[in-house]
């Protein structure tokens, strides 16, 4: 094995369920960025929701957020690559969505736009403690989203959906399914996200490692959600997290501990720090 490249995926993956990082996962991924090997979070929130212990590690340069709509390099601050929905486009998804009875924040230049009456309410869409604070952080609020977009006339990243309600939540499912210019996947059993259509975590990983002039042989992706499947099946080593969803699990190249009992670590250690001693 040649691995180069490792993607993490951060919640249910990289962060345990108190959203944090343990001290012999970070201690693991500074060893690897000192031994030249790119660690690359791979999430499907923005850059501004990426834990600053990880961006501190000395070597971890690049980031591929909200789902692979963007490939960002966070030392030179720039974008490398984006997939996004055009600005229209997205506005006729978040009217479609507005009458449903769902909380909607479309993602523009790193940063989730919202409302009050979302940003107030934020228990109503079952939102654990550990969510709302993350939500808070890194969400803008403003009086109208609708009217902040077609302002904007930004592309936009993506467009996060939380329900109360899950049968509320399968029916809007459906119907976004119906359309073939969109991607629709989950990271968590009550929310959905939409993309566009070619945003995927397992395409961005594939451009940013022909970026750096690598093989996709040459690439690890560790994660546990639906929207993880597409870069466990592009990478060369697929690694799925014992709290994984049952389909990903099946089709991971080899399953590790859970994101509670530093599963991320134990990865690395077996195909990457010992296949290297």
């Amino acid at each position: 094995m040649n691995i180069k490249l490792i993607a993490l995926d951060l919640d249910g993956t990289l962060l345990n369920s108190k959203k944090e990082i343990s001290r012999r996962t970070l201690q693991t991924l500074t060893e690897c960025c000192q031994k030249g090997f790119w660690i690359v979070p791979c999430t499907g929130r923005s850059s501004s929701g990426i834990p600053e212990e990880i961006i501190r590690i000395p070597g971890v340069r690049y980031a591929i957020t909200t789902n692979g709509a963007v490939i960002e390099d966070m030392t030179q601050k720039k974008t490398i690559d984006t997939c996004m929905l055009p600005c229209e486009l997205a506005l006729e998804l978040l009217r479609f969505v507005d009458s449903y009875d769902v909380m909607y924040d479309p993602y523009i230049n790193g940063r989730g736009i919202t409302e009050d009456r979302f940003f107030e309410h934020l228990s109503e869409y079952g939102l654990t403690p550990e969510l709302q604070e993350l939500v808070r952080r890194t969400r803008d609020v403003h009086p109208n989203i609708l009217e902040f977009v077609e302002d904007s006339r930004k592309p936009v990243e993506k467009i996060n959906l939380f329900f109360s309600d899950m049968e509320e939540r399968a029916k809007l499912r459906s119907e976004l399914e119906k359309r073939d210019d969109i991607l629709v996947t989950s990271s968590l059993p009550n929310n959905l996200e939409i993309n566009a259509h070619g945003a995927t975590k397992g395409a961005a990983l594939l451009r940013l490692a022909s970026h750096l002039g690598l093989e996709a042989g040459q690439t690890m992706a560790v994660g546990d959600g639906e929207n993880d499947f597409s870069m466990i099946q592009a990478a060369g080593i697929g690694v799925a997290m014992k709290n994984g969803k049952e389909e990903l699990l099946a089709a991971a190249d080899y399953i590790t501990n859970t994101n509670d009992d530093d599963g991320v670590a134990a990865a690395i250690d077996r195909f990457v720090l010992k296949a290297e001693s």
